[in-house]
């Protein structure tokens, strides 16, 4: 079985991949269709991101597609950024850009104000139509300063309390037990053992 990982973000791609190891299934990337089309995320919610991603490359590549979209929601800010977490600081920030703003909003707020959640929907789309999803949440907070060189987007600004540190100063293989994105795809590798499974017992 093929699967096509719909995004073009190199970090994203290394840790889907590690993520979706075990799995007896050939995972593509987009870099394996060049001219498969940009999708624009222009939905309110990470499901409606992650959902149109997976349906539009499932139907251009026709393949199942596996999609995601992660939001940040913070206490302070009344939600924000939530689905717009990616373009926060503009429509081509950097994740630099985006920290900065998040950092700037919150000056001066007290460390028992900064509570945040990262929130992850994965999608999985099939040319026949059929649509799954997977949801995984992460809790901590904000930082006052960004920490750490691992990892990308607001990982060197979201602390987990339960560590004493933030995401950026993790070493993979451990955020990539604990991570959001991490619970919302060991839902979703179950999800895609029990299509294999039916496949398997159609044609058996």
């Amino acid at each position: 079985m093929q699967i096509v990982l719909a995004t073009r973000n190199q970090h994203k791609k290394q840790e889907l991949v590690a993520l979706l190891s075990g799995l007896d299934i050939t995972i593509r990337t987009l870099d394996d269709f060049p001219e498969a089309p940009e999708v624009v995320e222009d939905g309110d919610t990470c499901e409606a991101n992650a959902m149109k991603k997976a349906v539009e490359i499932a139907r251009y590549t026709e393949l199942p597609a596996v999609a995601d979209d992660t939001g940040l929601e913070v206490d302070a800010l009344n939600g924000r950024p939530g689905a717009f977490a990616a373009r926060y600081a503009g429509e081509h920030a950097t994740y630099e850009d985006n920290c900065r703003k998040l950092l700037q909003e919150l000056h001066g707020v007290s460390p028992a104000q900064r509570g945040a959640r990262f929130v992850t929907v994965a999608a999985i789309a099939f040319p026949g139509g059929k649509t799954m999803s997977a949801k995984g949440v992460l809790n901590g907070m904000i930082a006052e300063s960004a920490t750490g060189s691992h990892g990308f987007g607001y990982d060197p600004v979201f602390i987990l309390p339960e560590y004493g540190q933030t995401l950026g100063q993790l070493p993979p293989e451990v955020k990539n037990q604990i991570s959001h994105r991490a619970r919302a795809f060991a839902q979703a590798k179950t999800l895609l053992q029990q299509m294999m499974a039916e496949q398997n017992s159609v044609g058996a």
